[in-house]
């Protein structure tokens, strides 16, 4: 069984654990390890356009807000415009702040039709520290994974 395969199982199992409606859980440097290896698998990141700006961003991820600032009003959208990035039968890898709006968005592509649907667990900022501070306690950018300012 190659590198890949196992992730995807160990992602898998771990959704199943969680009780979670789509395919698998992945923590940031397994979804990085995963786009590597599958070039065709989309990295969505669903925040909104003011993060992306003010906060950083994934150079290669897609970008689709989910909610929109300010209000984090829902994109009445999201799923037509979906379907415009990727196929249904496509590995989708869906991605936000701390793994709560991924999470939604992700039940909404599984609702949809997408069966290769995955989250990225603690998003791109991580949960907050003992200060109230993102970036510390996991996430993207604290794994040390790529990105670069908005």
């Amino acid at each position: 069984m190659d590198q890949m395969t196992q992730l995807l199982q160990q992602a898998q199992r771990r959704a199943e654990e969680l009780g979670l409606p789509y395919r698998g859980a992945l923590t940031p440097q397994e979804a990085h390890q995963l786009k590597q290896a599958m070039p065709e698998a989309v990295l969505l990141d669903v925040r909104s356009a003011a993060e992306w700006q003010f906060v950083g961003v994934v150079p290669y991820a897609q970008r689709l807000e989910w909610r929109s600032f300010p209000g984090m009003q829902p994109n009445p959208r999201f799923i037509e415009q979906l379907q415009s990035l990727l196929p249904k039968e496509g590995v989708l890898m869906l991605m936000c702040r701390s793994g709560v709006r991924s999470d939604e968005a992700a039940r909404m592509a599984v609702a949809a039709g997408y069966a290769e649907a995955y989250n990225v667990l603690e998003g791109f900022e991580g949960d907050k520290d003992a200060e109230g501070h993102r970036n510390t306690v996991g996430g993207w950018k604290a794994r040390g994974l790529p990105w670069q300012q908005g």
